[in-house]
């Protein structure tokens, strides 16, 4: 029965990283060009920057990755930043959002985590790209709750996502983390990017916490 329930829980994720990189395709074809050169939540990365990063394990094989890390003077942040900077500005912006529809079944996974890390990676930089352009949320609740429920402070840690004295309260689903003073209340999936260390626009959150992870004007 365990083996069943994991099969089942490993083909949901499957499903859910090709209906989300469907999804995003869908919404990145409807981008003006002023939309493609908006800043994202990604500090430093315009909404392009941003495409052109998520798609960058399924065009680039392992062999030139280790090329361009070497390049990078072994720095992964240089790497992908070189990276993402270099093919946003060599794809079009139809090449950018096939490059997701394209390989919606791919299994390309990070390093670290397997396929729900997989999930995170474009959940998280597909809410980069819609939060900070202001459109409306898209994402279904059981995909987004799948995520919160891996957070850890280990995956705080790696993410650089500061949440000491702050308690996470979702507005839209039973979910809560931390047991601090400072109660920040939003969205499921305005939570999620501050686990993932993302400071958000003004509105989108509530509490006597919330200014601490709001960008400024």
């Amino acid at each position: 029965m365990g083996t069943v329930q994991h099969d089942q829980a490993v083909d949901w994720v499957r499903e859910q990283i090709a209906a989300e990189r469907r999804e995003l395709a869908e919404v990145f074809t409807t981008f003006s060009r002023d939309q493609w050169n908006s800043p994202s939540l990604c500090a430093g990365w315009r909404v392009r920057e941003v495409a052109a990063h998520m798609s960058t394990g399924f065009r680039h094989s392992t062999a030139r990755s280790l090329a361009d890390l070497m390049r990078a003077g072994g720095s992964l942040h240089r790497m992908t930043d070189r990276v993402a900077r270099r093919d946003a500005a060599a794809l079009t912006d139809r090449q950018l959002a096939a490059a997701l529809a394209d390989h919606a079944e791919h299994p390309w996974r990070p390093p670290v985590g397997g396929r729900i890390a997989a999930l995170a990676h474009d959940v998280v930089h597909g809410l980069d790209i819609t939060t900070a352009l202001g459109l409306p949320s898209r994402l279904p609740l059981p995909r987004v709750t799948a995520l919160l429920a891996t957070v850890s402070r280990r995956s705080l840690r790696f993410f650089g996502a500061r949440l000491d004295g702050v308690h996470l309260r979702a507005a839209d689903t039973a979910w809560a983390y931390g047991e601090g003073p400072a109660v920040v209340e939003g969205r499921a999936e305005h939570l999620l990017l501050l686990t993932y260390g993302r400071r958000l626009p003004p509105g989108l959150l509530t509490g006597p916490g919330a200014g601490r992870f709001t960008l400024d004007g």
